[in-house]
């Protein structure tokens, strides 16, 4: 066994190996606490939801994925709404992790809260003083990116030229334009903490270094988040976990997720076009997201639009056809082998669409077999692939059925029942009359030997 990861740091993928055999850590940047997930804030929960799955086949994972609780975003949320940042952050924290559960994502071993952690925050940055690499000014703390050697080494820019480059207005406290705030003053309406530098709060960045340290050690084994973050806040977190650790690496694989778009376009708040999970799992099977996520190799770009939700659940429709009608024991589920096609797609840098494929080409062969075990063989192995992959999670009779549209499943049962009698009394025209009315609510009708099935278009 052989997992492979692309790696942002060097570029290429390579052969997973944890620095403690047998055992992983891992560490996913995880939401601000002002507002609901949008859909691109979706993407690496499920993504790297995945990773823990298959990780945890062969290792002791610890996955720790965050939640920032003190942000200037959050204090403005405040403002605005009137209500405690304490309400408003408990309130977004309970949402995110109902609005992934929804989507199959499974909670984290932990989740490290930045308010939970400042004592942490304050220990680091004054390690980073004491050893030169930061300084303090004005009441702020900031790091100095020039005493970092390596500094840009993540994202593949070179210091002299982003400084040459600056456009930004520079802070006249700070020494170079890209220095980072540690930590920085608040005013007596924002939250705060007592430290050596007076009343504040900390910086963005100093947060996951810290709650990372603290819950997985100086150097942990797969830092992962999204294609958006590598600049600036993962590069500055390996620059100051690196120099406060006299140059321990701070994570041996950095693993980054691509972007989503909306229909060909960006995301933005100016454009009107964030979709919030919150508001998405309303209308959308929370399963037909998370395969709509997965579509795409994670590292990939994703358009997402009505043809990639159709797309999904055209795709779970076909995973639900295959299994249904086919009653697994306990016994059998727990027996099933993982296809190992689907395993090594996996395996392989999370090659989602190639192990959907593989998944495609079981169900195929199920659709084909005549033989009573074989069949349950076949549907066992995929019901374990989907349990992999965090999907065929519903009664197939429970998924066709779909919402209350409009008829109810008791009605359509009743109207089948119908059907059924007018066939058998040669009343051909009510039979078809039947069939019409269905199709017409929607709904499709089967006609096989083992009866007729119906199902929700």
């Amino acid at each position: 066994m052989t997992i492979f990861l692309h790696d942002t740091l060097q570029g290429r993928k390579l052969p997973f190996e944890p620095l403690v055999e047998g055992e992983v850590s891992m560490y996913l940047c995880g939401p601000t606490v002002y507002n609901y997930a949008h859909i691109g804030n979706a993407r690496p929960a499920v993504v790297f939801d995945l990773l823990a799955r298959v990780l945890r086949r062969h290792y002791k994972l610890t996955y720790a994925r965050n939640i920032t609780d003190v942000d200037d975003k959050i204090n403005k949320a405040a403002v605005e709404s009137g209500k405690p940042i304490g309400e408003i952050t408990a309130k977004y924290i309970k949402a995110y992790n109902d609005d992934m559960g929804a989507l199959g994502v499974q909670m984290p071993d932990v989740e490290p809260r930045a308010t939970q952690h400042i004592a942490e925050m304050i220990d680091m940055i004054q390690l980073l003083i004491d050893k030169g690499f930061a300084y303090e000014a004005d009441g702020h703390v900031l790091f100095d990116v020039t005493a970092d050697a390596d500094y840009g080494k993540l994202s593949k820019r070179d210091l002299r030229e982003m400084i040459a480059g600056a456009r930004v207005e520079v802070a006249p406290y700070k020494r170079s334009p890209q220095d980072f705030v540690l930590w920085k003053p608040s005013t007596p309406e924002m939250p705060g903490w007592d430290s050596p530098w007076g009343r504040g709060r900390p910086g963005w960045h100093i947060e996951c270094s810290a709650m990372s340290k603290k819950h997985l050690g100086a150097t942990i084994d797969i830092h992962a988040g999204g294609q958006d973050l590598i600049f600036p806040h993962h590069e500055n977190e390996l620059a100051q976990s690196t120099c406060a650790h006299d140059g321990a690496p701070f994570a041996r694989y950095w693993v980054h997720n691509g972007f989503l778009s909306i229909d060909s376009t960006k995301m933005s708040k100016s454009l009107g076009n964030v979709l919030l999970v919150h508001d998405l799992i309303t209308k959308i099977p929370g399963e037909v997201i998370r395969l709509a996520l997965l579509s795409a190799h994670y590292r990939q770009p994703l358009d997402w639009s009505d043809e990639t939700i159709e797309s999904a659940k055209r795709m779970l429709d076909r995973f639900y056809g295959a299994v249904r009608g086919i009653a697994l024991s306990d016994a059998e589920r727990a027996a099933a082998e993982l296809p190992s096609a689907v395993v090594d797609s996996l395996e392989d840098d999370l090659n989602t669409p190639r192990a959907l494929a593989e998944m495609f080409n079981l169900a195929r062969s199920l659709n084909k077999a005549t033989d009573a075990d074989e069949r349950r063989r076949l549907a066992a192995e995929l019901l374990a692939a989907g349990d992999l992959m965090g999907l065929i999670r519903q009664d197939p009779e429970a998924w066709f059925a779909g919402d209350e549209g409009e008829l109810s499943a008791d009605e359509i049962e009743a109207l089948l029942r119908q059907r059924e009698e007018a066939r058998a009394g040669k009343d051909f025209a009510l039979a078809d009359g039947i069939r019409d009315q269905l199709a017409d609510a929607g709904i499709q009708i089967e006609d096989g030997a083992d009866g007729t099935r119906w199902r929700r278009l």
